[in-house]
């Protein structure tokens, strides 16, 4: 389409004032295989004025107060990651589209600009720290209709998706001229507990060639569902709780097993109400909750009934933490198998990223960039302004059973 992004240019933005030096101890958590990635995400912005300007010097003050991550992730004792607290800052790209928003779909899916001119990928001669050493990355990507997009990676050993989103949401109050955050930020990775139990080695991987699907839900699609939940049960549940148990059924009946196979789900929770964590705290305080049921069950129960089974799995969380927490279990509870009974689904509509304001309003859309061929993935995040409701990002499916996923997906009956 002749449309291209120029980056002017790029380097590291250090905190604006001095800050403490020498190591910080990562959590167990924090620690895990899994967690030493860089997570990626886009947030739309339809306007501004001179954005990466504005956040390059909101992100160096709110570095201060954040000092953590500026510096890098190493590893002095193999297996026992810390983070060095060296000030060396996070990356910053500056960068240019040709177009405007509009003239690429407003960067709906299929993505009408490669992602990596979006999100930062420096070159090595650039940006010599490793991936899974480096704590953040930013690009601030401005169009020609005066919007932008954040482009953003963040070392999920750093923070979870609520700490993330607290540290962007702290940049966004530095822009807007507040003198220190609102929340202030926590290390204290002690509270988090230790139960001395090895983490699972990284899982197989394997190559399912997978569709990628975006399907909105009105809010009103949701209340009705909710609705019929409290009347069957007298219980209230999630917008979460109905959307994933449509996922799951609506899934079960495109892959059309035996009866007799079990079709796996996986999301995690956030434990910082059960270990009474400061609000301040932003490191990974999740719990993964997994559940497994014959494919036959799945099919022969009501929407109601799967859901049912979600809410119970969510009322089991606590005792089952509660034993990880007091050493009590001998299997890795974060311990994951990648096939393609099992999906993932991860619940980005609450932590915050949507409610984030430079100064400008919040964006149309924030969410991962979620597209990969391992992990049958789901992504739940607020559907874009001016729409009111969901919108899952599905990575779940292959192209043999797309079209019956999708249809019974979109069918509100």
């Amino acid at each position: 389409m002749g449309f291209t992004v120029t980056r002017i240019s790029e380097g590291p933005v250090r905190p604006a004032e001095p800050t403490p030096t020498g190591t910080l101890p990562l959590a167990w958590i924090d620690r895990y295989p899994t967690h030493r990635g860089l997570v990626e995400s886009m947030h739309i912005f339809k306007q501004a004025d001179e954005p990466a300007k504005v956040i390059r010097e909101a992100l160096a003050k709110a570095l201060v107060l954040y000092y953590p991550l500026a510096g890098r992730i190493i590893e002095p004792v193999p297996g026992e990651p810390v983070v060095d607290c060296t000030a060396d800052g996070v990356y910053f790209a500056e960068a240019t589209a040709n177009c405007s928003l509009e003239e690429v779909n407003y960067l709906e899916r299929p993505l009408m600009l490669p992602k990596e001119e979006l999100v930062p990928y420096p070159k090595k001669e650039d940006w010599e720290v490793e991936p899974a050493n480096t704590i953040m990355m930013m690009q601030v990507t401005v169009f020609t209709c005066g919007g932008f997009v954040l482009g953003l990676r963040f070392n999920h050993a750093s923070a979870d998706g609520l700490g993330a989103a607290q540290f962007i949401t702290a940049v966004g109050e530095m822009a807007r001229g507040l003198p220190e955050p609102t929340v202030k930020p926590v290390w204290g990775r002690e509270a988090f507990p230790n139960p001395k139990l090895k983490p699972g080695p990284l899982p197989e991987l394997p190559v399912l060639a997978l569709d990628y699907i975006v399907l909105d839900y009105t809010i009103d699609y949701l209340n009705q569902l909710k609705a019929q939940y409290m009347e069957r049960s007298g219980k209230r549940c999630s917008g979460f709780d109905v959307i994933v148990a449509k996922l799951w059924q609506c899934r079960t009946q495109a892959l059309n097993l035996d009866p007799e196979v079990d079709v796996k789900l996986c999301f995690f929770a956030s434990v910082r109400h059960l270990l009474k964590l400061n609000r301040g705290y932003y490191g990974n305080s999740i719990f993964p909750i997994k559940m497994s049921v014959p494919s036959g069950k799945i099919l022969s129960s009501t929407l109601m009934e799967v859901v049912d089974l979600i809410r119970e799995a969510k009322e089991k969380m606590p005792a089952e933490f509660f034993k990880f927490a007091n050493g009590e279990l001998t299997e890795d509870p974060f311990g994951m198998t990648f096939n393609y009974e099992s999906i993932y689904v991860s619940d980005w509509s609450k932590l915050g990223f949507a409610e984030v304001d430079y100064g400008w309003g919040p964006p149309m859309v924030a969410g991962p960039l979620v597209n990969n061929d391992f992990i049958a993935s789901v992504v739940i995040l607020k559907a874009p302004a001016p729409l009111e409701g969901l919108r899952m990002l599905a990575s779940c499916v292959t192209k043999d059973h797309s079209e019956d996923f999708v249809r019974q997906m979109k069918n509100l009956a």
